[in-house]
């Protein structure tokens, strides 16, 4: 008997690379306030967290130009530059492959809700989707939360049967606060080999490289 029957993704640098629209979104925005723009290494820092979290961290910024900002990045990411995204090589499979045998399959992601929901209707995944959780549109939402929402929703009475995707220490973090196991991607915009220390990660089953690892990792 399979170990897993649920499968909780994460969105950014799990399923879908989706850096040219954040990172577009963030430079317009960063214009717009006057400010430098800063190296492709903390442009790519923005994919993934809360971006307000991102502008606060990079800015010395006020708290009601914050809030500009981050509403400047919002109506031009959603308007502009959401779908600017494109799936990771082997997604389809695997997910083809978890309906197949019978996974329920959920999305957690620091997405804003609409922004998840769409993105996941027109890149096709829908259709395999039991729940999509977002974040709020304040942004309060902790990884964590939002995977407890999944969790909620799907009616998850053994924490031990789910596990969740993802290519950050959020992700991983979120899993564990939430008691569930954890697979890191080394694909997307945050882990890499030899990037997560197994003793200090208890629920961390593996790192695999491609979406296709995931398949044979869960037996599928």
């Amino acid at each position: 008997m399979k170990k897993h029957n649920v499968v909780i993704f994460d969105v950014d640098g799990t399923i879908l690379n989706t850096a040219e629209g954040i990172i577009s979104s963030a430079v317009y925005s960063i214009k717009y306030m006057g400010y430098n723009i800063p190296c492709p290494q903390i442009l790519n820092s923005f994919i993934g967290p809360p971006i307000q979290d991102s502008f606060k961290k990079i800015f010395d910024i006020e708290e009601n130009k914050l809030i500009e900002m981050t509403n400047v990045f919002r109506e031009h990411y959603k308007d502009v530059d959401l779908l600017k995204a494109e799936k990771y090589y082997g997604v389809d499979e695997l997910f083809t492959e978890l309906c197949a045998n019978n996974y329920s399959v959920g999305f957690a992601t620091y997405k804003r809700q609409d922004y998840a929901e769409k993105l996941i209707r027109y890149f096709g995944f829908f259709k395999y989707t039991d729940v999509i959780c977002g974040s709020d549109f304040a942004g309060k939402l902790k990884k964590h939360d939002i995977i407890e929402n999944a969790i909620n929703q799907l009616r998850i009475n053994k924490r031990s049967q789910v596990v969740m995707i993802g290519d950050t220490i959020h992700d991983a973090i979120g899993a564990e606060q939430a008691n569930i196991d954890f697979i890191g991607v080394t694909y997307g915009f945050g882990y890499k080999k030899g990037d997560i220390n197994p003793s200090k990660r208890k629920n961390l089953i593996a790192l695999v490289d491609s979406p296709m690892e995931i398949i044979d990792l869960l037996a599928l």
